[in-house]
């Protein structure tokens, strides 16, 4: 059967194919330390008590009809609010968008700027920037960032092909390396894109930035969040946010996000949403509209929140530099934001005990599942090199009381390889 090109060219997912092998290994009884999964084990981390009573209440009230299209008035003036006082940016009521979450307002932000042939720059790793330029037949202008720099793309990476560019999609913190801008970078690439813009005539379209900071609560230490309007107030007309409640509050599967940038563009993405129906649900808004009003409580629950996710990062971190020192092919880079860790596995080549060779990096994955029980995410299921050694490890599903276990279990597979 013949069907659109678009449905017969999407790229399979390797997170999707690697949860089907860890789901078929628990059901025969195997042992599996699962830290591929972006989300939240709601029995460890449940979403804010406040929050989870205004939901019920509004469903109690009967808030079960269509929201506004925009995102409900009331929903929309605590975001004016609460991005004034937690981020000191001034937005106003038509500078917003509210969708279920964040993936409807990337694709409307993607919709809404480029056009087929467009040139879309993206760094790799990163979370489905491939998939959404996909979508918008844009041409993929990809960057491979680098471990020195934290798997965060640089002005000089980006610099050689701003030319004629329509979108520059970034996030931070990252997802999937947990890593982080430092100022004096995006600075640059911020720069970068005002002088781009200068550049071009009336007539010209300019280069847009969209920037997903959904993690962006979630920093450690003395790791601090930045972003581009608050560095360069000429790149509010030029810049998209994307954030929601989805990883700040544990709550994936409320959906409820939001975007703020120019109004013409927010304007064109709710006419896109519009026909899609990708509006967060009426009772959910009703009820985040109350929670955001409440400072205290929301300091409440960041504090133990954060402190809960940063121990789980910590303590593998500590469990895979101990596994450095003695001598394996492992690391870890410092946990820095968000529900992630980076780490490498470089054991393409070696043998394991049974005289099978570890022919490329999928052949470790799969050896780190069987042997560990280890389940993490290869670098390559984010559009890196397949022979990329580094993985995302999540901690959101994450009991204390396997750090230790996971460890040793590691220990003993690294220890049987040749």
């Amino acid at each position: 059967m013949k069907l659109s090109h678009l449905s017969e060219t999407l790229i399979g997912s390797e997170i999707v194919k690697l949860g089907g092998e860890i789901r078929e290994k628990i059901r025969q009884g195997a042992r599996i330390y699962n830290f591929t999964v972006g989300d939240f084990d709601p029995s460890i981390f449940p979403i804010p008590q406040e929050l989870e009573d205004g939901i019920v209440d509004a469903y109690r009230k009967h808030f079960t009809n269509y929201p506004a299209a925009e995102g409900n008035l009331d929903l929309r003036e605590a975001l004016v609010s609460f991005i004034k006082d937690k981020q000191g940016l001034a937005y106003g009521l038509n500078d917003i968008l509210v969708a279920s979450g964040g993936r409807p307002l990337i694709y409307a932000v993607f919709r809404a700027i480029c056009d087929a042939g467009d040139k879309v720059i993206y760094a790799v790793p990163s979370w489905n920037n491939n998939h959404y330029t996909h979508f918008v037949s844009g041409e993929h202008i990809v960057i491979e960032a680098k471990a020195e720099n934290h798997f965060m793309p640089t002005a000089a990476d980006i610099r050689p092909h701003v030319k004629d560019a329509t979108l520059i999609s970034l996030c931070s913190p990252q997802n999937p390396t947990g890593t982080t801008f430092r100022k004096e970078e995006l600075e640059a690439i911020c720069d970068l894109v005002i002088e781009e813009n200068n550049r071009r005539g009336p007539d010209q379209k300019k280069l847009y930035v969209m920037y997903d900071q959904m993690y962006w609560h979630l920093t450690y230490g003395s790791i601090q969040h930045y972003d581009p309007v608050s560095l360069r107030p000429a790149m509010r007309e030029y810049t998209v946010y994307i954030d929601a409640i989805s990883k700040v509050f544990a709550a994936t599967g409320v959906r409820v996000g939001w975007s703020m940038g120019p109004a013409t563009i927010i304007s064109k993405m709710k006419a896109i949403l519009t026909h899609i129906g990708a509006w967060a649900p009426m009772a959910e808004q009703k009820a985040v509209a109350q929670f955001l009003g409440k400072r205290d409580a929301i300091t409440n629950f960041l504090s133990h929140f954060k402190k809960e996710i940063e121990e789980r990062l910590h303590g593998i971190y500590a469990g895979f530099k101990a596994l450095q020192s003695e001598g394996f092919e492992v690391e870890a880079i410092a946990p820095e934001a968000a529900i992630y860790l980076t780490i490498r596995m470089s054991l393409v080549g070696k043998k394991s005990a049974d005289g099978t060779v570890l022919k490329d990096q999928a052949a470790v994955t799969a050896y780190m599942l069987d042997k560990a029980g280890l389940a993490v995410v290869p670098f390559y299921a984010f559009g890196a090199p397949a022979s990329s050694p580094w993985y995302r490890l999540s901690v959101g599903t994450c009991k204390k009381e396997e750090i230790g276990e996971m460890t040793s279990k590691l220990r003993e597979a690294l220890q049987q390889l040749s």
